[in-house]
């Protein structure tokens, strides 16, 4: 359409007389209009040309793909589903973590409380870590499985063949279940608003993750801890002031 215009217009000035360079500004609108629609879409980095094969329907897609990892549509769908399983984990992590850790400060939840996270695997519960650790692997191995196999074809995991009292909801989507993962219904008319919100979040706490097992290894505190010094004295106890502390041998 735009060439059409263009060339119509042009056409027109050159039969009244006019200079051809006068129809320039019709390509200047075009782009202009071009510019517009991109800016239409949500971008990591305002003016960025965003990659094509990203189409901004996914959820927290603003175009940031500096790798290129997403140009095979299978890949693509993988890492979505991997980094919102991920970004779950890390929220549920943080969340315990900082829970855990104010119990501790309080002098409430016991000595597991008072053990730091990062110590937690030293901690006597009430069976053997090895024995713990094949029964999450055995609970790990069977959910993941069901995941992938609803990920290969939708739907074909609703139906729980032990606890067949339970099926999902038909039509649902991978990674968003809904049923009986929704029994208070907040996802009824508001599903594309959460997703966002979600993934936002689920990307803020894999952050989170990374500064807690980075202070835990620098400081050897855990992350109130980290905080109430900060606060104690913000100019001194910084990264920055840590990483001088390190270098000068203190």
């Amino acid at each position: 359409m735009a060439l059409l215009l263009s060339s119509t217009g042009a056409s027109t000035r050159f039969a009244a007389g006019v200079p051809l360079k006068s129809a320039r500004p019709t390509v200047s609108a075009s782009r202009a209009v071009n510019v517009a629609v991109r800016a239409e879409r949500a971008s990591w980095l305002p003016g960025a040309e965003l990659p094509d094969y990203l189409k901004g329907d996914l959820p927290g897609d603003f175009g940031f793909d500096p790798l290129r990892l997403g140009e095979n549509p299978e890949a693509l769908s993988w890492y979505q589903q991997a980094e919102l399983q991920n970004g779950r984990w890390a929220m549920l992590a943080a969340a315990g973590i900082l829970f855990e850790d104010l119990l501790g400060h309080i002098g409430a939840g016991g000595p597991a409380a008072r053990t730091p996270w990062f110590e937690a695997g030293k901690f006597e519960y009430f069976a053997p870590a090895s024995t713990l650790t094949i029964i999450e692997f055995f609970l790990f191995a069977w959910v993941e499985i069901r995941r992938y196999q609803d990920m290969k074809k939708p739907g074909s995991t609703n139906q729980d063949p032990i606890f067949s009292q339970y099926k999902l909801p038909d039509g649902n989507e991978p990674g968003y279940p809904g049923g009986i993962f929704d029994p208070l219904g907040y996802s009824k008319g508001n599903m594309e608003t959460l997703k966002l919100k979600e993934i936002k979040n689920a990307r803020l706490a894999m952050l989170g993750m990374a500064g807690f097992f980075a202070q835990a290894q620098t400081t050897g505190k855990t992350p109130l801890d980290n905080l109430g010094s900060h606060l104690a004295d913000p100019w001194t106890n910084n990264v920055f002031g840590l990483e001088h502390a390190r270098l000068i041998g203190q």
